[in-house]
């Protein structure tokens, strides 16, 4: 079983890693919020009614108090006594230290208590308290909540920490449907009910499912499915009519398990963006889910060993920055924008935006690209053999900046490296940044924001620039995509891969040096001018 070392106090003994017999509720770890699940009833949106004569199922669960703690595999045993320490004299039904002072705990009013944390997406983990009253460590709980909620329910358990209580420990939720059939001219759906383990799963009539977009969503996987799979062989939906066949369901299922994924993830890129526009997730062309190895960062990182200065020096006193000597009078260039916050010049121009030490306000017309994105934003399965994308949900003005493109920073030689093993695999994620040298490069094939996603192309509606704002390094500019002209909600969105800031096209920009000659990436973005490959 496993367990975790917490730190302790010298002279602590090892704690057994068993559940305590006598059974007790869950004591309040402190004041916090109450939960907004603890109060929902067993009829809601997508709930399954059952008549008030129809007894509950066989495995419905009778509430139980928790014991303390919860899962057994989260203890955590307590460091045993340094060999060099004595042995600490024990007083037979002495109280165990307080973890912090050392001092012995006069009553079991004085063990202490951490306080929870507040309202968190039903995905996200809930931390236990690290000094239960039972004496044993603990460590924070990694698993979701929806797991914790579906243990609690296979072992009949009431826990008000995640939401279980005797109230709601009965609540039957549709969250997917997993199977169909017809049994005497009657239609049943096999439910998956959420917050319960898929042993529970059960067989439900359609008068009882209160549910019509889990039902259309089931009929739409099934004849997805049927239609991928009559472009290899002719079948008919009469084949369907008493039972699925096994494939089907397994199909449906993994689309739902899929379709959940996925709306968790868009959940937590929103939680972490910090710009205006909402990001949206989307996959209708196959059950690929979200990456594995990839952080959503809103701003450059800099890989270990790199610094980077993100406060300005100097800023402009101006009270209108259109009229007086702004930031880019300062550094020899034009105002990048007009009054209707287009870009107005021309690529290779390098845009000066006011910084903090600006006394102008955050209104300032010279203050675009620090804002973020926005627009709404759609990150998409492409249907061309590209993985994912990037489509607008909003219409974009022509000139206008649409995103920035963010990562790990880099320098050229770990770029020469990091490209290398990328050209094998057919992915293309560095960036350099090479306006007045290449000594440094932008790597967003882990971290990064919705730039990440954004496929190439040789006719593309994006433009790159080179922002400075805080950071005036000339060596590490700030990479701004605009749009070249009106792109139309809907329509997907895309940049050279080849386009360097100085607005040119050239085999030493983005994932491509000249010291080695590399595997070349084949293009794929059917445009008519399209040069073939990506590098």
């Amino acid at each position: 079983m496993a367990a975790a070392e917490a730190r302790g106090g010298e002279g602590w003994r090892e704690a057994p890693l068993t559940v305590p017999r006598a059974l007790g509720k869950l004591p309040r770890p402190g004041k916090r919020g109450r939960d907004p699940r603890a109060r929902q009833s067993a009829t809601r949106r997508h709930a399954a009614s059952r008549p008030a004569d129809t007894p509950a199922p066989t495995w419905a669960p009778r509430a139980a108090p928790c014991p303390w703690p919860l899962p057994l595999p989260l203890l955590a045993a307590r460091p045993d006594r340094s060999p060099q320490s004595p042995p600490a004299p024990r007083t037979r039904g002495a109280l165990p230290a307080h973890p912090a002072s050392g001092a012995p705990l006069s009553r079991p009013a004085e063990v202490p208590r951490t306080r929870w944390p507040g309202p968190r997406c039903p995905s996200g983990p809930r931390p236990l308290p690290a000094w239960p009253p039972c004496g044993a460590w603990c460590v924070p709980c990694l698993v979701s909540l929806d797991t914790l909620q579906e243990l609690c329910r296979k072992e009949k358990l009431t826990c008000k920490s995640i939401g279980i209580t005797k109230r709601n420990l009965n609540n039957y939720e549709v969250e997917y449907l997993c199977d169909y059939k017809v049994v005497k001219d009657m239609e049943y759906y096999l439910v998956k009910w959420k917050g319960w383990p898929d042993s529970t799963n059960t067989w439900e009539p359609l008068q009882n499912l209160k549910c019509p977009l889990l039902l259309q969503q089931f009929l739409n996987d099934k004849r997805n499915y049927l239609s991928q799979v009559k472009k290899g062989r002719a079948i008919t939906l009469k084949d369907n009519n008493k039972a699925l066949k096994p494939a089907i369901a397994e199909y449906i299922v993994k689309k739902a398990k899929q379709r959940i994924a996925l709306q968790r993830w868009q959940d937590e890129l929103n939680r972490k963006k910090n710009h205006k526009g909402m990001i949206f997730v989307e996959n209708t062309v196959d059950l690929e889910g979200p990456p594995s190895d990839f952080y959503y960062v809103n701003e450059y990182k800099p890989a270990p060993g790199i610094s980077l200065v993100n406060e300005a020096t100097f800023g402009c006193s101006c009270t209108d920055c259109f009229f007086e000597k702004c930031c880019p009078a300062e550094a020899g260039v034009l105002l990048a924008y007009n009054k209707n916050r287009q870009i107005k010049i021309p690529p290779g121009t390098p845009i000066y935006e006011c910084n903090s030490r600006c006394q102008c306000g955050p209104d300032c017309p010279n203050r675009i690209v620090q804002k973020g994105t926005q627009y709404s934003l759609c990150i998409f399965r492409t249907s061309n053999g590209c993985g994912w994308g990037v489509k607008t949900l909003v219409k974009i003005k022509r000139m206008s900046f649409v995103m920035e493109y963010v990562g790990e920073v880099i320098t050229s030689e770990e770029a020469e490296r990091r490209g290398q093993l990328y050209d094998n695999k057919g992915i293309t994620y560095l960036f350099d940044l090479d306006y007045e040298s290449d000594e440094f490069t932008v790597d967003a094939a882990r971290y990064g924001n919705v730039s990440h996603f954004v496929n190439h192309s040789c006719d593309p509606n994006l433009q790159v620039f080179n922002v400075f704002i805080d950071n005036l390094d000339t060596r590490l500019p700030r990479i701004a995509l605009f749009s070249t002209r009106t792109i139309n909600a809907g329509e997907e969105l895309t940049f050279d891969y080849q386009m360097k800031g100085s607005g040119d096209i050239s085999s030493d920009s983005i994932d491509h040096s000249p010291a080695k000659k590399r595997v070349r990436t084949v293009c794929k973005c059917g445009a008519v001018t399209c040069r073939g490959y990506l590098n």
